[in-house]
């Protein structure tokens, strides 16, 4: 019991000093301290992308607005202080979204899925050891699997001629029932994510959104809805998300329309 006891208030001190690192609260000797323990010690370094991850998913979920000048030297709210600003945001949003966009519709100017995947990439892009819940050494199952949870079978496109492999790919909450998730990583470590949902609604033509650091493309057709999520280059990536298109049976006359931002 005593282990236990002293097991536990150690992750708590490594818990609260991995936010401190993560909040720039540390002297710079003490940071110096804490990141050569993160690259010696692979649990804290994956406890500290976690907590990247959702710092991260948050901002994007729940920006803060511009301080006001006599604000300006304030302390900025941690990320424990946005996470429950969030779930306080989050409860009324979720009050306010049963009465006003009972849908798939977002209320600004997309389908719900669109926002879904770009908070999915948010999220599970920057893990370090769980980016995905099977590996593409196992594509086979992977594909079985995730097409019986969709109800409809799901083909993986290739983007080897852009430098970019599968990793592998996880089950998702959809807006409606499930959501599959494929990642891919080149070899320099930059990641992108295609979402595939089922979307029964209307065909939609392909557009993007954009968050901190990164854009995503979607567009719907055939009942299923898709989104290509990724850091770069706005041109290089609509290249690649218009192959995904017609890799997965889209129209290609779709695309010849401006991609709207």
């Amino acid at each position: 019991m005593k282990q236990d006891a002293n097991h536990s208030a150690e992750q708590e001190a490594s818990a609260r000093l991995l936010g401190a690192l993560l909040d720039g609260e540390l002297s710079e000797a003490a940071r110096d301290v804490t990141e050569a323990r993160v690259r010696e010690n692979p649990d804290d370094a994956a406890r500290l992308a976690h907590y990247q991850a959702q710092n991260q998913a948050l901002h994007a979920l729940f920006p803060l607005p511009a301080p006001a000048p006599a604000l300006l030297l304030q302390r900025r709210p941690s990320w424990r202080q946005r996470a429950w600003i969030g779930v306080g945001g989050m409860a009324a949003g979720l009050l306010l979204g049963f009465g006003l966009f009972a849908s798939d519709w977002t209320g600004l100017g997309e389908p719900a899925f669109a926002r879904r995947a770009d908070m999915a990439y948010a999220v599970y892009a920057p893990e370090a050891r769980h980016p995905v819940e099977v590996a593409a050494s196992d594509q086979a199952h992977l594909v079985s699997w995730l097409s019986r949870r969709l109800g409809r079978p799901l083909t993986v496109p290739s983007f080897a001629e852009y430098g970019y492999t599968l990793v592998g790919g996880r089950l998702l909450p959809g807006d409606a029932g499930p959501a599959a998730q494929f990642m891919y990583q080149s070899g320099s470590g930059e990641r992108l994510t295609l979402y595939v949902t089922v979307f029964d609604h209307r065909d939609v033509n392909p557009q993007s959104l954009q968050g901190e650091g990164r854009r995503t493309f979607y567009w719907a057709d055939h009942g299923m809805g898709y989104a290509l999520s990724g850091p770069g280059e706005e041109r290089a990536l609509s290249e690649i998300a218009q192959d995904a298109c017609y890799a997965l049976g889209g129209r290609p006359d779709s695309w010849k329309e401006e991609v709207k931002s």
